[in-house]
């Protein structure tokens, strides 16, 4: 395993039923859908693999009862798997000792739920700061350290409110703020902002990628919504009857999809808002550009300059180097619903 990964699942399985430690080893650790099913066995969890690399954001989705749920919270080991490894920074998580975990857990994990979850008789800074309570901390070390939380959130002044004073993005964002005070190493999210009405939903994900430039946290964050994947994510995994399918970022999954449940999955996404210039290029034509974008923008960022041009733009590199040209064309095509890039790439 790689430096640059944080967290790691190998070959991960959970099986609901009976005797399913023999039943997964009764048929090689490879049984199908249809021996799990003659079993009377669920497979929430499906021998899956995944590496999350340290500071990105790995958005797990899926339609509902897809297991990204159960992944996760097997990442933790809230709920045993059945087979697999776990590695967090190379050590195996199903063979640590209850203590090292509640260690782990307590010290180098955070995690924000869909339901908040706050602790009614206590205030947002008690809320905040009761996980380093848990942990031990001195009153005024861990009342500083909630206070630094709560203002980054967005709630300073409001310490001595109660969860019942809030809105629901306010009782959220203590959420986040009470699973940030650990200075977590890697923090889940499981559809934190699906409870939200979307004026406010919109606001949190902004929020959290304004806390993620801040903090460049190494991030799990499960949705179903693929609207709110493309915004966060810098990878996606999607599942399906327990087993994942498909990884990569999400223009990969909009241009390359595996299979045809990728596909329709996808099919709805605007592609302005998924494809980079890379992504619809054409080789460079000689040097009388009208103007240069980055390799990596999006087409919705840049399609009113393209269009406006009278000639191609350039498009560079992260090194600044001219590795195609952008024409109008190319991005009317995809406004207009053309869902092949119109370059090499």
């Amino acid at each position: 395993m790689s430096a640059e990964v944080k967290l790691a699942c190998e070959g991960v399985w959970k099986l609901f039923g009976p005797e399913p430690d023999r039943f997964l080893a009764g048929h090689g650790h490879r049984p199908t859908p249809e021996q799990l099913t003659a079993a009377g066995v669920i497979g929430a969890v499906r021998d899956a693999s995944l590496e999350i690399r340290t500071g990105e954001i790995f958005v797990i989705m899926g339609l509902s009862g897809s297991g990204k749920s159960t992944l996760v919270r097997c990442m933790s080991r809230l709920i045993e798997p059945t087979a697999g490894r776990i590695l967090f920074e190379g050590e195996n998580l199903l063979e640590a000792s209850e203590q090292r975990l509640i260690e782990i857990r307590r010290r180098r994990m955070g995690m924000v739920f869909q339901h908040f979850a706050l602790l009614p008789h206590l205030t947002v800074l008690g809320n905040v700061a009761f996980p380093l309570e848990v942990q031990g901390m001195e009153r005024r070390r861990r009342e500083a350290r909630a206070l630094e939380m709560i203002e980054l959130v967005g709630l300073k002044g409001r310490e001595r409110y109660y969860p019942r004073e809030l809105s629901g993005g306010q009782q959220q964002r203590v959420g986040i703020a009470r699973s940030l005070a650990v200075e977590p190493e890697i923090w889940f999210l499981d559809e934190p902002f699906s409870a939200l009405d979307p004026l406010i939903r919109r606001e949190m994900q902004d929020e959290f990628l304004r806390l993620q430039s801040v903090l460049r946290k190494t991030i799990a964050f499960i949705t179903h919504d693929f609207d709110e994947a493309i915004r966060l994510a810098d990878r996606i995994a999607i599942m399906q009857d327990g087993a994942i399918i498909q990884i990569g970022t999400p223009e990969d999954l909009v241009t390359r999809p595996a299979t045809d449940y990728v596909a329709e999955f996808t099919r709805e996404i605007p592609r302005a808002k998924v494809l980079s210039a890379r992504a619809i290029m054409t080789s460079p034509a000689g040097d009388g550009f009208a103007g240069e974008v980055g390799a990596d923008a999006k087409v919705e960022t840049i399609a009113r300059r393209a269009i406006d041009a009278d000639r191609p733009l350039a498009v560079r590199d992260g090194d600044g180097r001219v590795i195609g040209q952008l024409d109008r064309a190319a991005v009317l095509a995809v406004l207009l619903g053309d869902r092949t890039p119109a370059g090499h790439g």
